[in-house]
């Protein structure tokens, strides 16, 4: 075995291939060097477009955050959400939807600024560089599961076999917390060109061997992709907001709901629910220490209280509507249940995760909160709740309990 080659030999040896660059017959498409020829992907134009995703992800996560906390409160917050402003709700879910929907253009048009540098070659160059790449991965997928997921909730449509709203929830704390910690490695480059005066080129030297430095975007380059995203931006919102926003429902060409047209949208009809059949002898439970059972006609001959509330869901629509009823604090008193008391109803459908729900205090003592009978002047109807639903201020859609049956102190 020749194990120490001459040094003749060794002048003849081909040199050994660099190790960071593939051979040629693997440097295709995004791997070759210049594959990506426009002036505009450059770390100017991604802080810029960065900024915008930033600002909806956020409104989207706080206002979500708002719904899950009205929806399934942890027991120090129970007695402390406030059953006003009215609009509440209607506002932190309008704008809810309206980021979310935001940011889908905002997030295509940011990948397309950054993705040359998804394909930089070797794809890690240290551990830590392999740490940064696989926190820009998480918080791609978790951004895009999200949006991609709460667009179709607006549908209705759940072609998955795992709940959508658990999921929604954690997903978006996952992006958040992806989003703080790219924040925290990015912020020499986002701080460089964060203003339009000192934004410049990265140095050469901070960039990997085989993707050469980007030049310096030319400002109608940079323009005219910035113009695009907002107007995307802009085209999306104004076609899709007028759902929970009343003086742009003229120009609601897209939403998947059009409340004012055809009367007062349902989520869930009944026969979804199973009520369509309710038995001619209903009589409303009121459990407590004076409980009792009511009938329909018996309801109707108790002192009527009528309400303007909004109905406001999830997926984003809202709409006005006058309702007519007994107020629930008055049922309660009358069966003896006190004031600050946190009271649970139940619906007459047989399944359904809003079956049975409970409304904290403040709601249930709040004068607007009503037992309702009747919408917009006319006997309740089938999808809309008969013979009787709760209709609350500031309070989630699923939440107004439609079908009543029983009441009681929870």
């Amino acid at each position: 075995m020749d194990s120490d080659p001459s040094p003749a030999r060794r002048r003849f040896d081909p040199p050994l291939p660099a190790p960071s660059a593939p051979p040629a017959v693997l440097r295709r498409g995004p791997l070759r060097p210049g594959a990506f020829r426009s002036p505009a992907h450059e770390p100017r134009t991604a802080v810029v477009l960065g900024r915008w995703l930033g600002a909806a992800l956020l409104l989207c996560f706080a206002t979500g955050l708002v719904s899950h906390l009205l929806q399934d409160p942890p027991g120090w917050l129970v007695h402390r959400l406030p059953s006003r402003p009215v609009d509440g709700y209607r506002v932190t879910q309008g704008l809810h939807v309206v980021a979310g929907l935001a940011a889908v253009p905002l997030a295509g048009a940011k990948l397309w600024t950054v993705y040359p540098r998804l394909f930089a070659w070797p794809p890690a160059r240290s551990v830590l560089h392999l740490l940064e790449r696989l926190s820009i991965a998480l918080l791609v997928a978790a951004v895009l599961l999200e949006l991609f997921t709460g667009l179709l909730n607006t549908l209705q449509w759940y072609p998955w076999p795992f709940p959508f709203r658990q999921t929604h929830y954690w997903t978006a704390w996952t992006a958040v917390g992806a989003l703080l910690v790219h924040l925290a490695v990015k912020a020499p480059v986002i701080a460089a060109h964060w203003r339009r005066a000192a934004a410049a080129p990265l140095p050469a030297a901070s960039l990997p061997a085989s993707l050469p430095a980007p030049p310096t975007a030319p400002l109608a380059a940079r323009r005219a992709v910035l113009t695009a995203t907002a107007a995307a931006v802009g085209a999306v919102t104004l076609t899709t907001a007028g759902q929970s926003v009343p003086w742009l429902r003229g120009l609601d060409l897209f939403a998947p709901r059009r409340p004012g047209t055809g009367g007062l949208p349902v989520n869930r009809t009944a026969a979804q629910a199973g009520t369509t059949a309710v038995p001619a002898d209903w009589q409303l439970a009121v459990d407590g220490p004076a409980g009792y059972r009511i009938g329909l006609t018996d309801l109707r001959a108790l002192p009527q209280t009528t309400a303007d509330l909004p109905i406001a869901c999830v997926e984003g629509w809202s709409a006005d509507a006058r309702w007519t009823g007994v107020r629930l604090a008055d049922l309660l008193r009358r069966a003896g249940i006190p004031a600050g008391s946190t009271v649970r109803i139940t619906s007459l459908e047989a399944a359904g995760p809003y079956r049975v729900t409970e409304m904290p205090a403040a709601y249930a003592d709040d004068p607007l909160t009503l037992l309702a009978l009747a919408l917009d002047g006319r006997p309740l109807t089938p999808d809309h709740g008969f013979p009787a639903r709760i209709v609350a201020p500031n309070r989630p859609g699923v939440l107004q309990t439609k079908w009543v049956a029983r009441i009681e102190v929870a």
